[in-house]
C-alpha cells in the first residue's frame, strides 16, 4: 500500500491545516475534501490505495481534527477560501477535486469560482441540498443547545448511519474519535452554515468535468439528491454503488480509487472509447 506523509500548510494567519499526502509526485494532484465533523483520516482508505498515476492530498479543515479552531468562519464559501488558500499553500496549479459528504460543497464551489484550477469533479455523497432534510433540521435544533464536551452517544449515532455495512476494523472508531474533537461551536457553526446556504445555487456555473458516486443504501441521501446535482452539470455521469451507504469511500475504497482513477484518465484522454 501507498505510504502516507503527515504535513502541515500555513494557509492564513492564524490558520494552519494538516493535511495527509500520498502517491508518486509525478501524479496527477487530487486533493479530498471531507465532509462535517471528519479528517484528513475519513480518506486514509483511499490514500493508500492511490495508483502511480493520482498523487494525493488530504486537508483538515478548520476546526476539525487537529486543524486550528477560530472562533468563525464555518460556512461553505469560508471553507471554499480555505481550499483555494490551500492550493497555493502547497503549490498545486491544476488538481481534481474530490468531495465526500458535504466537502463536496466548497469543493463544487471551487470547482464553479476557479475553472482554471480544477481538471474534474467527483462528488461522493454529497447533497444538492439540506434544507428539505427533517434529520438535518433535528441535528441543527441538537447542535445549536450543545455544550462542551459534546457527548459521546450524539457523535456515535451520528457516525453509525454513516455506512450501511461493516467498515476496515478501526476506522468508525477513529472517526468517531476524530469527531469529538470538535468543540460545540464548530459543530453549531458549520451546520447552521450548511442550513442557511443555498447549496442548490453552488452547483450553478460548474463546466469541469463531473463524476458523481452514491450508494443506494444510503439513508441520508436520496436518489433525487444526486438527480439535481447532475440536472445542473453538463455532462456529469453517475456511478451507483449497490448496496452501498452514504460513506462509499469507506465501504468499498478499492472501487471508489478505481472509478477516480479511470475518470482521471477519462479527463486526459476525453476521445478514448475504453474508458468508462
Amino acid at each position: 500500500m501507498t505510504v502516507i506523509s503527515l504535513r502541515s500548510a500555513p494557509v492564513r494567519r492564524g490558520l494552519t491545516l494538516p493535511y495527509a499526502e500520498a502517491g508518486c509526485p509525478s501524479g496527477t494532484p487530487v486533493v479530498f475534501m471531507h465532509g462535517l465533523a471528519d479528517s484528513w483520516w475519513s480518506f486514509e482508505p483511499l490514500l493508500r490505495r492511490l495508483p502511480a498515476s493520482l498523487h494525493g492530498y488530504a486537508p483538515t479543515q478548520r476546526g476539525h481534527g487537529d486543524a486550528d479552531r477560530p472562533r468563525d468562519g464555518y460556512a461553505p464559501d469560508d471553507f471554499a477560501s480555505d481550499l483555494v488558500a490551500f492550493l497555493d499553500a502547497v503549490d498545486i496549479d491544476h488538481t481534481l477535486l474530490v468531495g465526500a459528504s458535504s466537502g463536496g460543497v466548497p469543493a463544487r464551489i471551487v470547482a464553479g469560482g476557479y475553472p482554471d484550477r480544477v481538471s474534474g469533479l467527483v462528488l461522493i455523497g454529497v447533497p444538492s441540498t439540506l434544507a428539505d432534510k427533517p434529520a438535518l433540521t433535528k441535528m441543527r435544533e441538537t447542535v445549536e443547545v450543545f455544550a462542551d464536551p459534546v457527548p459521546r452517544e450524539f457523535v456515535e449515532d451520528f457516525m453509525a448511519v454513516m455506512a450501511s455495512r461493516q467498515v476496515a476494523r478501526g476506522l468508525l472508531e477513529t472517526m468517531i474519535d476524530e469527531s469529538l474533537k470538535l468543540p460545540s461551536y464548530v459543530w453549531r457553526e458549520t451546520v447552521r452554515g450548511l442550513m442557511e446556504t443555498d447549496l442548490r445555487a453552488t452547483l450553478a456555473g460548474i463546466l469541469v468535468p463531473t463524476l458523481v458516486i452514491w450508494g443506494d443504501q444510503d439513508d441520508i441521501l436520496p436518489r433525487g439528491d444526486q438527480q439535481i446535482i447532475l440536472d445542473a452539470i453538463h455532462g456529469s455521469r453517475l456511478h451507483v454503488y449497490e448496496g452501498a451507504g452514504h460513506a462509499v469511500h469507506w465501504e468499498q475504497p478499492e472501487r471508489v480509487v478505481a472509478d477516480i482513477a479511470a475518470f482521471e484518465n477519462h479527463i486526459e484522454h476525453p476521445a478514448d472509447p475504453d474508458i468508462p
